[in-house]
């Protein structure tokens, strides 16, 4: 049988029947006799239940009868099933959700303000939901040593899970030789790294620093010193930096111990920082070749702020009567002199050697010039020197004579100063007008140099200066014993040769310099 826009339900006697159905629907009535149930009733009669299949639209929507007990069901459910709000397996509502992550977020943020960190950065950082959480990243960060000001110099730490962030990243570092001594001061300085991925961000970068033939046992020190170095991209400021200093004649094979000693270097922009410092020092007089040695040998200083440090340094020497033919010779021989406070300790030592030797404004020039690292000597070391120098009979006009002429006499070890002024006076039984002249013979080796070279001039019997016997390497003064007569323009004081810095390098030029400064000091 077929029904256009209806369905009943069929039971002996009456037919119920739902107009419900929209016009164009099409439905179709499946009997099925064997589906028939025994339900007992009053009368105990057997009842049978007769199912139906509509379809509607392409959806099948089932009903069933059940005897007279279908009398209040006067509406047939149609492709729905409704879902009763106390089910078990209702999910909350988006808003509900939202709600209650706000919520949370509130708790987090209670607990961090209760502790002194302000969590106003925090606001779209995904946070732990509860406090216990978040508790846990707080003591981890308190064991590594960081404090409550540390936290908020950088409160996006506490983005960092324990698990998956901090911990493989300490261990990846611990493995490299990294101390766990210094943990506390490389987060301070350098906590994003707790953000990084060990195998993306950060072994790429050692793997760097190793091809730039930095050796694996310096690698932790090299990020000991400069953890910030672990967030550059490896073709930018790093590879360029490095570059332009191999151009202007940095030897490739110091590139490693340079950047060993000097780390920062690969943090520096070529454009903002290194070239307008190499071209300064150019324009003072010092030949690009002597600026790359003097980096080989003193990197730190490209950390010398230019226009905060470098350019008010040099007018200050300028102003304290230091010759301005003599700048390169200064900066060459002492190149920290452009990176210190300077100005206070140029009118600090002019002062002291006023009022120990009276000694004037351009003397003071001059012993600048001579000896740049009188700036950094010490009041006892130059007043022991100077009384040493009167004790041995020297007039304080004769003292300031020396000064002006070897200012090196103030920072001699007097011990060796001793010994080498008992040679002079008891065997070489020289005038001590001849030290006057020539003080710097208290700078040479007593048993290196001059005990042998006074015997061999005193045996072959000749007359000469202590200048022409001492100011000389050994293969000159060979010579000089062929001479017949002293040649007088060969007396002259020794001084600082530029051309010491652009001399060609051996072939076994290492990089091994030592960090310490000129032995004087």
């Amino acid at each position: 049988m077929t029904i256009v826009s209806y369905a009943g339900i069929t039971r002996p006697g009456f037919l119920l029947a739902h107009p419900e159905l929209p016009v164009l629907v099409y439905c179709k009535l499946q009997l099925n006799s064997t589906s028939a149930l025994r339900i007992p009733s009053n009368d105990m009669k057997r009842t049978e239940v007769t199912r139906f299949r509509c379809y509607v639209a392409e959806r099948t929507f089932e009903s069933t009868s059940v005897g007279s007990t279908l009398s209040n069901t006067g509406n047939v459910r149609l492709g729905r099933k409704q879902r009763s709000s106390s089910s078990l397996y209702s999910r909350p509502s988006l808003l509900e959700m939202k709600n209650e992550k706000i919520a949370n977020r509130a708790k987090v943020y209670e607990f961090l303000r209760g502790i002194g960190i302000v969590p106003d950065e925090l606001d779209g950082l995904e946070l732990p939901v509860t406090t216990e959480v978040m508790r846990e990243r707080v003591d981890f960060l308190h064991n590594l040593g960081l404090t409550i000001e540390d936290i908020n110099n950088y409160p996006l730490v506490l983005g960092c899970s324990v698990k998956k962030n901090m911990i493989p990243v300490l261990d990846y570092l611990g493995k490299l030789g990294v101390r766990k001594s210094t943990f506390t001061e490389f987060l301070r300085r350098y906590p994003q790294v707790l953000h990084a991925s060990v195998v993306v961000d950060l072994d790429p970068v050692v793997k760097y620093l190793q091809g730039m033939d930095i050796k694996p046992n310096d690698i932790p020190r090299v990020l000991e010193r400069y953890p910030e170095i672990l967030g550059f991209k490896l073709e930018g400021t790093m590879s360029t930096s490095v570059a332009y200093l191999v151009g202007i004649g940095l030897a490739r094979r110091e590139v490693g111990g340079v950047l060993t000693r000097y780390p920062e270097i690969l943090g520096m922009r070529v454009g903002r920082v290194i070239k307008p410092f190499v071209e300064y020092l150019e324009s003072l007089g010092i030949p690009r070749l002597a600026v790359a040695r003097l980096i080989e040998k003193r990197p730190h200083i490209l950390g010398f702020g230019l226009e905060e440090q470098v350019k008010p340094n040099v007018g200050s020497l300028l102003e304290f009567n230091v010759r301005k033919s003599s700048l390169p010779s200064v900066v060459a021989q002492y190149p920290e002199i452009i990176g210190i406070e300077l100005k206070e300790k140029l009118l600090g030592q002019q002062c002291l050697l006023h009022s120990v030797i009276d000694l004037g404004p351009e003397d003071f020039g001059r012993v600048v010039e001579k000896m740049p690292q009188v700036v950094s000597l010490s009041r006892l070391p130059i007043v022991k020197h100077v009384d040493f120098l009167k004790d041995c009979g020297f007039s304080l006009q004769q003292v300031r004579a020396m000064v002006v002429g070897c200012p090196q006499l103030l920072a001699l070890n007097l011990d060796i100063m001793k010994h080498s002024f008992d040679y002079f006076q008891v065997v070489m039984e020289r005038p001590l007008d001849d030290l006057v002249t020539f003080p710097a013979f208290f700078t040479y080796g007593l048993e290196s140099t001059i005990k042998p070279r006074h015997k061999r001039v005193a045996k072959k019997g000749m007359k000469c200066s202590l200048s022409w016997l001492l100011n000389c390497s050994d293969e000159k003064f060979e010579q000089r014993m062929e001479y017949d007569t002293i040649d007088m323009e060969e007396m002259e004081m020794p001084s600082f040769d530029m051309n010491t810095l652009t001399e060609p390098r051996s072939e076994d030029s290492a990089s091994d310099y030592d960090d310490s400064d000129d032995e004087h000091i």
